[in-house]
């Protein structure tokens, strides 16, 4: 049996009991042992991270600083290896998972020099003779529960502004997707992060992350996952005064207009509807297109859909690997037949694909003639299935896109200032582009949505200091 990989807790490495963790392009092949975390070492985890807290709260900003540079440091050196361990687990093409690494070393990199960027302000009081001061502390222990699709950049850019503004962790990984995170918990500890400022408890959720979740010692919790857990998170958090965010489902639309460059609709539509095998967040799944550009553009993007090769993750020919793990390859083609059945035409794809391992391999699929009240447009699939949603004009597509439960992202494909002004306005999602992938987005701009989509202050970049601090005022009088 391979090594067994541990849980970290209070500056140990512990564990006994281990489970693979199965490559999804080769389900012959262990990526590796990792420890499952009972509820009693979860607890034991949690009263480490709140021990440590008074120290690493107090500490100085350039200990935190070069803890977080060298930790950004070491990723980028180990990019490569890196980015294989995440397409062997997650199931992402190689380039995807070393551009992930990648990400994840300028968000440390980043928030290293937010350490040092730590302000207040100081202000006059309304009252003569004193002075006001404004400042932001650290909250204490963040619990961080992070989903498989992302398994280093989520996980980076959660614990890298924990640790940057004085708060001490405890990360639950997705069970799937374990190795990408133990890799970044194992480089901070070596980067000298103090022992029980982090600590990694790998497991299931309805162990490890309902202990978190019942721990009045737990003060904030960051998720990203699905509504109904998301949900959970939310009510056991209220139960005990917690703070939360919550980054949840999408179901984003890509509006497509008649005078949109036809190579560049179909080029965004296809990488934010299918690369990463479609299990983003910020997927377009819904595609709007008006009347006009309809025709020409179905049938061009089901000619790139149909040509997409899908292949082993670490094959350099590949661009779409599998779908993670056989519960969302049934899920992904549980749609595909309701799409079916609702009466939307199967233009590209929707087979298994056959490759010489065996994997939960899909072909990226397309449907046209659907509407919006369908299930296919209006629940999250997370895998690589589209449908094309013909509308009359653009006022009919801005209503169409905003019809939605969520609002994550939103993309248009324009070359009318005049649309895509109207539309970065009125479109109601937390994140809009226009002529880009909705999937694409920056590590020093805020990250969040709208409606069911999120919940709580954004993630990422300066903004990232709402969640993981808390406002102080404090008067002094002169003299």
């Amino acid at each position: 049996m391979a090594e067994l990989h541990k849980n970290l807790i209070n500056g140990e490495w512990v564990g006994s009991d281990g489970v693979e963790n199965i490559n999804p392009s080769n389900t012959a092949e262990v990526v590796g042992v990792y420890a499952r975390a009972t509820a009693e070492e979860t607890k034991l985890a949690i009263a480490a991270a709140k021990a440590a807290f008074p120290a690493w709260s107090r500490s100085g900003i350039l200990e935190r600083h070069a803890i977080l540079s060298k930790t950004s440091q070491e990723i980028l050196a180990r990019k490569a290896e890196l980015g294989e361990l995440l397409s062997r687990e997650e199931g992402k093409t190689l380039p995807e998972g070393i551009g992930e690494v990648t990400r994840a070393a300028q968000i440390f990199d980043f928030f290293a020099g937010e350490v040092l960027r730590l302000a207040g302000e100081v202000l006059p009081s309304v009252r003569p003779g004193v002075g006001v001061e404004i400042t932001r502390e650290p909250i204490g222990v963040i619990g961080i529960i992070t989903p498989w699709n992302f398994p280093i950049a989520i996980p980076s850019w959660k614990i890298a502004p924990a640790l940057a503004y004085g708060n001490t962790v405890v990360i639950k990984p997705a069970d799937l997707v374990p190795g990408s995170t133990w890799a970044i918990v194992d480089i901070l500890v070596r980067a000298g992060l103090p022992k029980g400022v982090l600590n990694l408890v790998m497991g299931k959720g309805s162990v490890v992350g309902q202990t978190m979740l019942d721990s009045k010692d737990v003060n904030a919790i960051s998720f990203t996952g699905s509504v109904g857990t998301g949900k959970r998170v939310a009510t056991a958090s209220i139960e005990v005064g917690r703070k939360f965010q919550l980054e949840m489902g999408g179901k984003n639309p890509t509006v497509v207009l008649d005078d949109a460059d036809l190579k560049v609709a179909v080029e965004s539509v296809a990488q934010s509807a299918f690369f990463s095998t479609g299990q983003r967040c910020t997927a377009s799944s819904r595609v709007i297109v008006t009347e006009g550009i309809h025709d020409a553009f179905v049938e061009a993007l089901a000619e790139r859909t149909r040509n997409l090769r899908v292949g082993d993750a670490l094959d350099k020919n590949t661009e779409i690997g599998p779908v993670v793990d056989p519960s969302q390859l049934k899920q992904d083609t549980d749609y595909i037949e309701i799409g079916k059945a609702e009466g939307a035409k199967l233009v590209a794809g929707g087979e298994r694909v056959k490759t010489g391992t065996e994997g939960y391999f899909l072909q990226p699929t397309l449907f046209t003639e659907a509407t919006n009240q369908m299930r296919i447009s209006r629940e999250e699939i997370f895998g690589p299935v589209a449908s094309v949603i013909r509308v009359k004009d653009y006022e009919e597509a801005l209503a169409t896109a905003n019809d939605t439960d969520f609002g994550l992202s939103a993309g248009i494909v324009t070359t009318s200032l005049k649309y895509a002004t109207h539309f970065k306005r009125n479109a109601e999602a937390g994140m809009v582009m226009v002529n880009v992938p909705t999937a694409g987005v920056d590590f020093h701009v805020p990250f969040g949505g709208r409606k069911g989509s999120s919940y709580g202050s954004r993630e990422q970049g300066k903004y990232a200091a709402e969640f993981f601090t808390v406002v102080k005022t404090a008067y002094t009088a002169a003299g």
